[in-house]
């Protein structure tokens, strides 16, 4: 065969993301306070977008129109449009799961004025709780702690060292370097290095520092002014607490009944892991963005949380103002792309706005027993069922149930705890794991301390109760929801009644 360059011609097929398409795809996945950050991005980038006056319509004058009655499907919560270009926003499979830059955007939308806000679903009118109020996380343990250094350290060269091993703290206040290590890596002596943690170790909150549980409880314990030898042997010996072995422990320690019961109640009240008072999780409340109340006739009203949803419209005037002002080619073409990308935006974030109604309004249809009766009515639920009852792919209800949350009279959940595996059941119909788990855990709350129910006997219960359970599918719920083995829990009920 000779060599030689020669022309082919070839038909092929390939998927073709543009950048819009990739920014729907990412938008579906953002909860509403992302949204909101990325709304207050694209408004300085782009001068003819405005935030405009968020529309709330009034619930006491007509019947909502996200009311979602016993029989209505979840199509009955879309109140904007109809026709293809309105309807809720599906993505292929593939597309969903590549990021691929494919250069200038062949889509646009329409110049006209448009506008994104809160029309697509109305609430009903209930009082939720003020979500402004509640805040997000405070300072750090880190933050917390450097700004106490500086008054307590009684050279630069310590409040150096002090910071470095602040920044090495775990999330629970817990050490885990070695000094020597820190000593090696800073150039300084070893003890220099002690003095810095000892400076750490008397910051608040007391315990921080540490570098194992023991050296935690008896940080607090000096504090306290309890670290005595009898409650340093008691603190040097906390697997046999662990264990229940209190007639050994008060032996070592050397007390009376009394004392030791005084001990016990004392080292019950210190914080295993004093850094967890300023995590960001722990402080930081979570914000719904999607509140579903009962309605007024039996069904429920279903909206998305308008506090976080800014309303986007296009500038026109302004849009007229600075065409007629620009007479450029580079200029007006400049201009059309604006008015393109900002029309494009408030349908893509409107066409994820219904996306998300429509896929909590079947979740809702699908597990009511929840919301009515509570846990024990969740239903085993995959995102595939949704899928095709809504009619999108899996890969879109994935993201669209990504970082959103519900809140309704039982609380705040996010959409991903709707979705559970099943467990057989007598009637045939299977229940929830989640359901599984709460009943595990209502029959040990309910168990006496003189009879701790074994895995066995909690399987015999579940039986009676109509679920039919393997011992080890009960053992691995119990350890799922933090529920000791019956004899961990034999001795902790011990020692709580001690």
């Amino acid at each position: 065969m000779a060599l030689g360059p020669r022309l082919d011609l070839r038909q092929s097929q390939s998927l073709v993301m543009t950048p819009q398409l990739q920014q729907a795809i990412k938008l579906l996945a953002l909860s509403n306070l992302e949204i909101e950050t990325f709304i207050g991005e694209a408004l300085e980038a782009n001068p003819l977008l405005e935030a405009g006056e968020q529309a709330r319509e009034d619930a006491s004058d007509a019947e909502p129109t996200g009311s979602l009655g016993e029989n209505a499907t979840s199509d009955e919560l879309m109140a904007l449009g109809q026709g293809e270009s309105d309807a809720p926003l599906d993505i292929d499979p593939d597309a969903l799961d590549r990021d691929l830059d494919t250069g200038d955007s062949t889509q646009s939308a329409g110049a006209g004025t448009g506008e994104w806000g809160a029309t697509s679903a109305s609430f009903s009118g209930e009082d939720w709780p003020d979500i402004e109020s509640q805040g997000a996380g405070g300072q750090t343990l880190a933050e917390h702690l450097e700004e106490q250094v500086g008054a307590m350290a009684y050279s630069p060269g310590e409040a150096f060292i002090a910071r470095h091993i602040i920044g090495l703290l775990d999330e629970a206040g817990y050490l885990p370097v070695d000094l020597r290590a820190i000593a090696a890596e800073l150039g300084a002596q070893i003890g220099e290095v002690e003095d810095a943690l000892e400076l750490v170790q008397s910051l608040d909150p007391t315990g921080v520092g540490a570098r194992s549980l023991g050296e935690c409880l008896a940080l607090q314990a000096r504090e306290a002014n309890r670290y005595d030898p009898c409650m340093a042997r008691l603190i040097d010996n906390l697997e046999l607490v662990a264990r229940g072995d209190l007639s050994r422990l008060k032996r070592m320690c050397g007390v009376d009944e009394e004392d030791f019961a005084d001990m016990l109640t004392e080292l019950r009240g210190y914080d295993p892991k004093p850094g967890l008072a300023f995590s960001r999780d722990a402080a930081s409340a979570v914000v719904p963005d999607i509140l579903l109340s009962e309605g007024r006739k039996g069904g429920w009203d279903l909206s998305l949380n308008e506090d976080t949803l800014p309303r986007l419209v296009v500038n026109r005037s302004y849009y007229l103002e600075l065409s007629a002002g620009s007479p450029g080619k580079e200029a007006q073409s400049w201009l059309k792309e604006k008015l393109a990308d900002a029309n494009w935006l408030i349908k893509a974030l409107d066409q994820r706005q219904k996306t998300i109604l429509k896929t909590a309004a079947e979740i809702v249809k699908r597990q009511e027993g929840f919301f009515r009766h509570g846990v024990s009515e969740l239903k085993p639920l995959t995102l595939r069922e949704v899928a095709e009852a809504i009619d999108m792919h899996e890969s879109t209800v994935s993201r669209v149930t990504s970082n959103k949350y519900l809140h309704c009279d039982r609380g705040t959940f996010e959409l991903k705890y709707f979705f559970t595996s099943g467990v057989g059941s007598s009637d045939g119909e299977g229940a929830s794991s989640e359901a599984i788990k709460a009943r595990i855990k209502a029959l040990v709350d309910a168990e006496d301390a003189k009879k701790v129910l074994s895995d066995q006997k909690l399987v015999d219960l579940l039986k009676d109760e109509g679920f039919d359970l393997a011992r080890r599918t009960v053992a691995k719920y119990r350890e799922a929801i933090g529920i000791g083995s019956s004899a961990q829990r034999r001795r902790q009920k011990k020692l709580q009644n001690y």
